[in-house]
């Protein structure tokens, strides 16, 4: 396969031969009763309407069996399911904001709506509903799920968002992380969960992309305001016979020495006496907060019409495919000319092109699962449809997958 250059720099060489110590040795820790009563008694004490409720932390982690894991399984995607705000953007209403037209950002970006939080609504409300739609599809219990994936930059909570998704949905018998990688955070959960089920043994894994911008956009910047919108996205990724794997191939890339080009980095807040410390440590810290989201357009855009078709080229001949092969060519969602000068790369004709990019900006994770939500219920995509999809953006960082719908 070959390597595929970064925007500035070479990539590095990849190490892969890991050295195992031919023996390990285990110690055993013997546990009192009475010191594992008290573990087991542990308790997270949670505020709530009428007084206390107490709840045993980790009582459902084992309420029901797991199926035996089966290393070396394929695995498929089975379902999906998304989530938009109610409260739409169009061009026009930017118009009165910023100096732009309609015309303007159509002809330059393709996007003529977006949709953004408001109201009570948040990203883990957007999460949850989108997760909701990929089981109902599957016909999965939450029960079955194994893990839970969230793909988010930007979380309800600096710590994360994937507990309180799968909490609300009830997986009882799930673990959960998230993926911070920006726009191509879905396309990265998705493979990191096909390894899951190929080296963890991994039945059913939930993998959500969702992401709210609007709250790091300054919308008196037309260069950026224009682009983003909030949204969630989700598949079930589930497993099975190694012949029927869905994965047919994929590529991943990252670049930090791009960074530079697209970032929203933490600010300090600043010391009204900052003058007089002559360079001493402050302490208490200064309290930090994220900048707005800064981009360099034409960097970005000229990282992914170079980087992306060498990676969908590099993750079909894995393959073992030619682009004329496929059914449908799903990128991440963030502007129609990118989109248009990689499916002429690839000399994909408009029809097998998937985009949603008009309706919903780009929507960072969310933008490759709700376009593919949007195609199946649509009736575009159907079972065993062969798709090339790529995800790309900040990092700066980039991958493809060759998947098998169904």
């Amino acid at each position: 396969m070959a390597a595929t250059a970064g925007p500035v720099s070479p990539p590095s060489p990849c190490i892969r031969r890991v050295n195992v110590a031919p023996f390990i040795s285990c110690s055993f820790v013997y546990f009192s009763p009475e010191r594992t009563t008290r573990r087991a008694a542990l308790r997270l004490c949670a505020a709530v309407e009428g007084g206390v409720k107490d709840h045993v932390l980790g009582a459902t982690s084992s309420a029901k069996p797991r199926l035996p894991r089966l290393v070396g399984m394929g695995s498929k995607l089975v379902g999906c399911g998304s989530a938009v705000p109610k409260f739409n953007i169009s061009n026009d209403d930017l118009a009165q904001i910023v100096e732009t037209s309609d015309e303007w950002i159509s002809v330059r970006t393709g996007i003529r709506n977006r949709r953004v939080l408001s109201g009570d609504e948040n990203l883990n409300g957007l999460a949850l509903k989108a997760a909701s739609g990929a089981l109902e599809m599957s016909s999965v219990l939450a029960d079955d799920v194994d893990l839970l994936i969230l793909c988010t930059s930007t979380p309800d909570d600096l710590f994360g968002g994937g507990g309180q998704i799968q909490r609300d949905l009830g997986c009882k018998n799930a673990w959960t992380f998230d993926i911070t990688a920006a726009c191509s955070g879905f396309l990265i959960g998705l493979i990191t969960a096909t390894r899951f089920i190929k080296g963890g043994g991994y039945h059913n894994i939930l993998v959500v992309g969702a992401d709210a911008l609007s709250r790091h956009v300054d919308w008196t910047d037309r260069g950026t305001c224009i682009l983003f919108g909030d949204a969630a996205g989700a598949v079930l990724v589930q497993a099975c016979n190694a012949d029927d794997d869905g994965l047919l191939g994929f590529d991943l890339h990252s670049d930090g020495h791009g960074q530079r080009y697209l970032y929203a980095t933490a600010n300090e807040a600043e010391i009204p006496d900052a003058a007089n410390t002559n360079g001493a440590a402050v302490f208490p810290p200064r309290k930090a907060s994220y900048s707005c989201l800064q981009m360099n357009g034409k960097e970005v855009f000229r990282f992914a019409v170079r980087c992306v078709p060498q990676s969908i080229e590099n993750a079909l001949k894995e393959s073992g495919l030619t682009s004329s092969s496929i059914d449908w060519l799903l990128l991440h969602q963030a502007n129609q000319r990118i989109i248009d000068a990689v499916a002429t790369r690839l000399q994909i004709p408009s029809e097998k092109v998937i985009s949603n990019l008009a309706n919903y900006g780009n929507t960072s994770a969310a933008s490759i699962p709700l376009a593919l939500d949007e195609a199946v219920r649509g009736g575009r995509v159907k079972p065993r449809d062969v798709i090339a999809t790529s995800g790309f953006g900040a990092g700066l960082t980039w991958g493809s997958a060759v998947v098998r719908w169904g």
